[in-house]
């Protein structure tokens, strides 16, 4: 058992004073307010729930920076932007993806992070030739996770077509490609693995996207992992809309409701593409909304339709997609002000009594939660003990209290915030910094110096 003492916690809806948390095999087994402090605890200043990364394509981390210059065709989109991955990922070795992953995993917990999803799809060799182990790819992230600690959510990918009219994958996507045989094998070692993780460790499974997979196998994919959670790109990009709406009759948003049993068990990532209409009518599914807001700036998919989205009562989650910067408080900030930018409006998802901050982080740590099948998102007994603690001494945090220190680390500050980091009990940011750092960030280093050379 270990104990954390803070100056200040948001325990379920209300902040309190003092507090003594106690974990137990993970999870917060008592809370105490108003109590003494303990010469044993860990103690730190203001501690909230380390929500859930809940979208993350960690490879594309050694990318960052190295696709800002713009092309021979003089028109820059997300399509120019793929097609220049496609070569990066051409090159990397299962070496060089677990040090990659381990490395995000590492900047993950130093921005507040708990756990991290992995939408994973980089699986075969550069030909499309699968390793002796099929989940060989799979296995790496698992590695990376055991070494620094996060808890993990992975979801193998399923890519099948390389668009709705079924045409093969194509040069840069074979390394994607599995057909549903495959994939059963694919899934089957990526859980065998998971046994060398924590157990609050899981496993789910992602179709890619409606352009990827036939819809006749969304049905069979749920399967594969019962108990686990299901992601899948919707209605990101205007073409992506397009080409659902001529091949299957309906716009992506349209075609998933009618044909599919969305439920809490989802996790739609983008939906930057949307009508109002849809907004709402998915909102009610109950599927989460996974929003990554500087991938899609960056990428120019859109704004997400936030306002409405959380007036029908929608549940949305938070992630770092491309890993271009790995930033809790900026991914937050990102995603309030597009909407102020939008609606020339001020404090978009503040509520009477919720200021902008804490209605974010509150929404964001609820709907990561589901989305990675874990059972954090509140600091509360019996809950995974997920828990994110700011520097109450940081020059912006002196005086400040309740959900205006939340305003603060969201719309004035950063990382640099974040002290302390628990993901599922274990101690693995302190002081800013995670406690296996410099190993893992040597070993980043010597994976992408080559890889960027070549790009």
């Amino acid at each position: 058992m270990s104990v954390i003492w803070a100056t200040m916690a948001l325990i379920g809806d209300d902040w309190h004073n003092n507090v003594r948390i106690d974990i137990d095999a993970g999870r917060i087994s008592a809370i105490a307010p108003d109590a003494p402090r303990d010469p044993a605890a860990v103690t730190v200043g203001c501690v909230v729930p380390a929500p859930v990364n809940c979208h993350s394509h960690a490879f594309q981390r050694a990318m960052a920076g190295l696709t800002e210059r713009r092309g021979a065709a003089g028109q820059d989109s997300f399509w120019t932007w793929r097609q220049l991955m496609y070569r990066f990922l051409d090159q990397l070795t299962p070496e060089q993806v677990e040090a990659i992953a381990a490395q995000v995993q590492v900047e993950m917990l130093e921005a507040g992070y708990g756990a991290s999803v992995e939408f994973h799809y980089l699986h075969h060799q550069p030909d499309g030739t699968p390793y002796d182990d099929i989940g060989e790819m799979a296995q790496r992230i698992l590695a990376a996770a055991a070494s620094t600690g996060i808890g993990l959510t992975l979801l193998p990918v399923m890519y099948q077509f390389g668009g709705c009219d079924r045409r093969p994958l194509g040069a840069g996507q074979r390394r994607f490609g599995n057909d549903p045989e495959s994939f059963v094998a694919l899934v089957a070692s990526a859980g065998a693995g998971m046994g060398e993780l924590p157990p609050d460790c899981r496993l789910g499974v992602a179709p890619h996207s409606l352009r990827a997979v036939a819809p006749e196998d969304l049905g069979g994919l749920a399967k594969l992992a019962p108990d686990g959670p299901i992601h899948m790109h919707l209605a990101e990009q205007l073409a992506e809309v397009d080409e659902v709406s001529a091949a299957w009759g309906a716009r992506p948003v349209e075609w998933a409701i009618d044909n599919i049993d969305l439920s809490a068990r989802w996790c739609l990532i983008h939906c930057t593409q949307m009508t109002a209409a849809e907004t709402v009518n998915l909102a009610r599914t109950g599927a989460i909304a996974g929003l990554c807001p500087l991938t899609e700036a960056s990428l120019g998919d859109g704004i997400f339709d936030g306002m409405r989205w959380a007036e029908a009562g929608g549940a949305m989650a938070v992630g770092s997609d491309s890993n271009i910067r790995i930033s809790l408080a900026e991914e937050l900030r990102q995603l309030d002000t597009s909407q102020r930018l939008r609606d020339h409006s001020r404090a978009a998802f503040a509520t009477a009594e919720r200021s902008t901050g804490r209605a974010l982080l509150q929404a964001v740590a609820a709907g990561g939660a589901v989305s990675a099948a874990r059972g954090t998102g509140r600091l509360e007994v019996g809950a995974v003990a997920d828990i994110l603690a700011l520097n109450s001494t940081h020059p912006d945090l002196f005086g400040v209290t309740g959900d205006t220190l939340l305003d603060t680390f969201i719309f004035a500050g950063d990382s640099g915030m974040v002290s302390d980091v628990w993901s599922a009990g274990r101690h693995l940011v302190r002081d800013g910094r995670h406690i296996d750092r410099a190993r893992i960030l040597a070993a980043y280093g010597r994976a992408v110096a080559a890889l960027r050379a070549g790009v």
